[in-house]
């Protein structure tokens, strides 16, 4: 980090900051200004908006490592999210903007009762403040391990960053800055893809590198196999992703909260739309930065492990002699596989194409024992150094290849992608806290200046509460994955909930808070034991809740007849 590099990473985000504080300095005059922006919101505003807030930092750290690993196939997850946009725009919005909601939790008390919506909203509470609190410590730990920056000093300042202007301006400060976090975000990955290709051999095209992904099976796109165990296919893309995606955009209220600020249906259906014709394209281009950054490694040389801390772990231990022999024996596999990448660039030769996968098995298997060292280290060093990589690639590149400049613009987009979500889910926790718990369960005659008094100090704790589950919480597998396995966990007995609200009269409300407490302990259960993969868990969890629910109303209406 040169001072170009700084100035242009703190200048990124303190005009964010400052921008949006500014801005919306005096707007906010009652609860509802606060909460749903004054229902100003436009459809771009509202479509970038819903982007930000989902793409979060953890979306630019891991998606490019996890097609540096694993290929483009992680784009499948993404299939069923146009399918969802489009029911949410048939069927939730029009209910929502009908009922003039503040929470998308509202609509159940309507429909069934106080406890089931009361119930509802902390399901949301608890899920969105753990994963709060992990988009706060996903880039800090990344980039604390990567720069050596102090770990709770970075999870501070994004805290704090995040609560200045979330306070200050509630929902239309986190719409207007996202837009202009998005901008960010945008220009600095479009730079960091052309950088990429651009760094590649003179010989090597972009077609051809296109070529070598393939060859070395990182383009295998679409899988329509129907391996249960198999996390992302073609299938669990459409339909758990479709039923994983119905329950964030449609019950999630970080996301409800931001097409409920449209001016009207049109804009927030509008808004929907076009997120949902921008979003596979847009992670199917970040997944392709991951493969072009896999790309350039063939032909330059790279680490066995990304992460720099795991490999001061291992270096500092009993295994630090096999480990260098792995890396040696890597670089051997380097030097030979970029002879043949340059050989099947010209030729396509099948014959070369063969044995470009035989060294890449090598690579693999390389990798895979320096990660069992690094857990062995970890042991015998009584530390919890992360041993999986994938989330590190892409930091690695922008630190070691890019331009100064370039990596503070990097480095702003990673901080403003977790500003964005983040302030999305204080706002969003804050909102429902205020009108579902709050105004609705325990202090109900109060004026409108109280409300916004409070909506803003429980914006404040919930970014108290995010910063300290941040402090305390320990790398997982893969950030990306463990964000969807958190929300997969809730989401789909959610998602249960609103459909049996929606089409289901038959079905009252004591059945469906039963049945909500009962599935909710099955798919924690079935997560635990690894029953599914955990995209099925929705869907597992939608139709439980909804047959459990079917099954109690059904036994309550045959001892009402016979009573």
């Amino acid at each position: 980090m040169q001072t170009l590099d700084w100035i242009v990473l703190i200048g990124t985000l303190v005009s964010i900051v400052a921008y949006g504080t500014w801005k919306t300095r005096n707007s906010n005059k009652n609860v509802e200004d606060y909460l749903k922006g004054g229902n100003e919101a436009k459809w771009w505003t509202i479509g970038l908006s819903v982007m930000a807030t989902q793409a979060s930092a953890i979306t630019f750290l891991s998606t490019p490592g996890q097609a540096f690993h694993d290929g483009m196939g992680f784009v499948q997850f993404y299939f069923g999210l146009p399918i969802a946009m489009i029911i949410i725009c048939l069927v939730f919005i029009p209910l929502y903007h009908r009922l003039k909601v503040y929470t998308a939790y509202e609509f159940l008390e309507n429909r069934f009762d106080l406890k089931t919506r009361s119930l509802t909203a902390i399901l949301f509470l608890i899920q969105r403040g753990l994963a709060a609190g992990i988009t706060i410590y996903a880039p800090a730990i990344i980039l604390s391990a990567v720069l050596g920056w102090n770990l709770n000093l970075l999870i501070i300042i994004i805290g704090v960053l995040v609560i200045i202007y979330t306070v200050s301006g509630g929902t239309k400060a986190v719409s207007i800055t996202q837009k202009h976090q998005m901008a960010v975000i945008f220009t600095g990955m479009f730079v960091a893809f052309f950088l990429i290709v651009s760094y590649l051999p003179e010989n090597i095209t972009f077609t051809k590198a296109l070529e070598i992904a393939g060859a070395s099976g990182k383009m295998e796109i679409l899988d329509f196999s129907f391996d249960f165990d198999n996390r992302y296919t073609f299938w669990s893309g459409i339909i758990g992703g479709t039923f994983l995606a119905l329950s964030y955009f449609g019950t999630d209220q970080s996301q409800v909260q931001r097409y409920l600020s449209g001016q009207s249906v049109k804009e927030m259906q509008m808004g929907l739309i076009f997120n949902g014709l921008l979003k596979v394209p847009m992670q199917f281009f970040i997944l392709l930065v991951g493969v072009m950054v896999f790309v350039f490694y063939q032909f330059n040389t790279s680490p066995i492990n990304f992460n720099p801390a795991a490999t001061e772990t291992v270096m500092n231990s009993s295994y630090a002699e096999e480990y260098s022999q792995l890396q040696n024996e890597q670089d051997d596999i380097f030097t030979k596989k970029k002879e043949l990448m340059h050989a099947y660039a010209e030729s396509r030769s099948e014959a070369i194409a063969h044995q470009i996968t035989s060294y890449n098995e090598g690579d693999r298997a390389n990798r895979d024992a320096a990660k069992e060292l690094i857990s062995k280290a970890n042991k015998e060093r009584t530390l919890s150094v992360e041993t999986n990589d994938k989330d590190y690639v892409f930091i690695h590149f922008i630190l070691n290849n890019l331009p100064r400049g370039l990596i503070g613009l990097l480095l702003a987009v990673i901080l403003s992608a977790a500003m964005s979500s983040t302030a999305s889910e204080l706002n969003a926790l804050a909102s429902t806290t205020t009108m579902d718990l709050y105004k609705r369960s325990f202090v109900q005659d109060k004026d409108e200046d109280h409300y916004l008094k409070v909506s803003k100090w429980l914006t404040l704790s919930w970014g108290i509460i995010a910063i300290i589950f941040a402090s305390i919480a320990y790398l997982a597998d893969n950030l990306i994955q463990l964000v969807n396995i958190i929300g997969s966990i809730f989401y789909g007995n959610v998602l249960g909930i609103f459909l049996l609200a929606f089409f289901f009269k038959y079905v009252k409300g004591n059945a469906v808070f039963t049945a909500a407490l009962i599935t909710q302990a099955i798919v924690i259960i079935g997560w635990y034991y690894d029953w599914m993969p955990y995209l099925w868990l929705n869907l597992f969890g939608c139709a439980l809740v909804i047959g459990i629910a079917f099954l109690l109303q059904s036994l309550n209406s045959l001892i009402n007849e016979h009573a």
